[in-house]
């Protein structure tokens, strides 16, 4: 492997571990912090995917503004969505056991993938990188990079960012990090526990759609893409240890490096070096790399 070829896979493990933890963080907050086992998380994904193909045309035609006003609207759309299937189903899920909330959830996930059907079709869709990030990057003299893939590591780092700031730094962190701890006490304060849960999930939702939309242009949109996204956002949660956005982040670049380099270096058994990964970090820390909080 030449240094150009190991630059640029250093580069897709980089950005599909940030794009990773976009997606697992918003799982995260839900899970380590709400207590509640969403199985549908990763149809938050797909639906952020869908909507980044189906209001291209539609914020083109109307506000304008072209891919990142669809992002606005999506992102937007996606709060909404997050704010009323808390009030509607996972406002009941907190006091009830896990089989329960993965009935409710796995629910969802078919409730989601049958309205996919019939409204947009079961085809496999594109979605065009934006004019303005189309361009490439040259790494040596055969090899060029992607901008639109250094976009996605720049807006995931962003957030990320973003969230630590949140929740270090204002009365909101604070606020969310003594709900997780301690439900009652937090009430008895004087503070609405269920709005402030209502937010978490309605962001948790928010986080996974935005992740679905900036990564459709250059992972496509076709059905059932949550299922195998939602699958690996539970590793990197066990991995980084369950409520703690550090250890998301932590898990989710390993996960990236590993997956990435093991698909060049070894793949015949790339599929399986992620879960050898989290059984031996397991054996070493059964509660994950970092702590809650």
């Amino acid at each position: 492997m030449d240094f150009a070829t190991f630059l640029i896979q250093c580069l897709n493990s980089l950005q599909y571990g940030l794009l990773l933890f976009l997606v697992a963080s918003g799982l995260t907050l839900i899970f380590g912090i709400m207590g509640v086992i969403n199985l549908a998380h990763g149809s938050f994904y797909m639906i952020g995917a869908y909507l980044a193909f189906s209001l291209a045309p539609i914020v083109g035609g109307t506000v304008g503004g072209g891919f990142f006003m669809t992002l606005a609207v999506g992102v937007v759309l996606a709060v909404l969505l997050g704010y009323v299937l808390e009030w509607a189903f996972y406002s009941y899920l907190y006091e009830r056991e896990h089989l329960q909330q993965v009935l409710m959830t796995y629910g969802l996930i078919l409730v989601f993938e049958e309205l996919r059907s019939i409204l947009v079709g079961d085809d496999v869709h594109g979605v065009k990188v934006p004019d303005l990030l189309s361009a490439t990057i040259p790494l040596g003299d055969l090899m060029t990079y992607p901008v639109y893939r250094i976009f996605i590591s720049v807006v995931c780092i962003v957030l990320a960012l973003g969230m630590y700031f949140v929740f270090t730094r204002t009365r909101l962190g604070m606020m969310i990090r003594a709900g997780s701890t301690n439900r009652e006490m937090v009430q008895s304060l004087g503070i609405d526990i269920k709005f402030l849960y209502r937010v978490v999930f309605a962001a948790g939702v928010a986080l996974a759609a935005l992740a679905g939309m900036v990564a459709a242009p250059v992972s496509s949109v076709y059905p059932g893409m949550g299922s195998s996204v939602l699958i690996i956002c539970f590793v990197v949660v066990v991995i980084g240890g369950i409520g703690s956005i550090r250890g998301a982040l932590v898990a989710a670049l390993l996960i990236g490096f590993v997956d990435t380099f093991g698909k060049v270096l070894l793949p015949e058994v790339a599929g399986v070096l992620v879960y050898v990964m989290m059984a031996l970090i397991l054996l070493w820390r059964p509660d994950g790399l970092f702590k809650a909080g």
